[in-house]
């Protein structure tokens, strides 16, 4: 277990740095975007290309940054149901969800995706619009983006493995995210405080 918690923390190390890359690339398509509006303005001239880089750096952000944002946790959950589970069920649900779901929907995008841009890679395919660019390097994004995806659910995967073995603390947790539990101390205290300076005012009043 050991040796795939190694193994999780490498891919976590990996798709932290990617996030953190790719960051970049929004602030590219930005620049690009008002430099291509300033540009028509005033000199009345544009290009496809212009306009087809910006959301291949826009496609390669979103993609690129999938396994990111599942490491941080901030892809939508719908947590109705399974906040009224213990943290074990809770836990549990998602190894279905990484093993069932993700790996499958992950594996099938990289069967149909990657002979994909190999075939526009060796044919050189490029855009049907006039002075637009060439196609593979936006198509390499869809196999790269769902296996960087697919690593970081394995990595999840392994440290709620760990974690219902009881080798690590509650991977769900966010770093410096208080827990239900310190939540509600921290709300009965609040409370706490405020009832005790009513009535410290109510006898003042006295």
């Amino acid at each position: 277990m050991q040796a795939l918690l190694k193994l999780s923390r490498g891919i976590d190390w990996l798709n932290e740095r990617v996030g953190l890359a790719v960051i970049w690339l929004i602030l590219a398509s930005t620049v690009i975007s008002g430099l291509n509006a300033a540009v028509r303005k005033i000199f009345n001239y544009s290009s496809n290309g212009f306009l087809e880089i910006q959301w291949y750096f826009f496609a390669a952000a979103f993609l690129l940054a999938a396994g990111y944002t599942l490491l941080h946790r901030e892809h939508v959950r719908v947590d109705v149901v399974s906040s009224r589970f213990s943290k074990r069920t809770q836990i549990w649900l998602d190894v279905v969800g990484f093993v069932v779901f993700l790996t499958p929907v992950c594996g099938a995008i990289l069967w149909f995706g990657t002979p994909f841009f190999l075939q526009a890679l060796e044919s050189g395919e490029m855009s049907s619009n006039a002075g637009g660019l060439i196609r593979w390097p936006v198509y390499l994004m869809m196999p790269l983006g769902f296996a960087l995806l697919l690593l970081q659910g394995w990595s999840e995967l392994i440290k709620r493995v760990a974690f219902l073995k009881g080798l690590i603390p509650d991977p769900t947790v966010k770093s410096g995210e208080k827990t239900a539990e310190e939540e509600l101390a921290e709300s009965i205290r609040r409370m706490a405080e405020a009832a005790k300076g009513n009535g410290k005012h109510a006898t003042q009043a006295d």
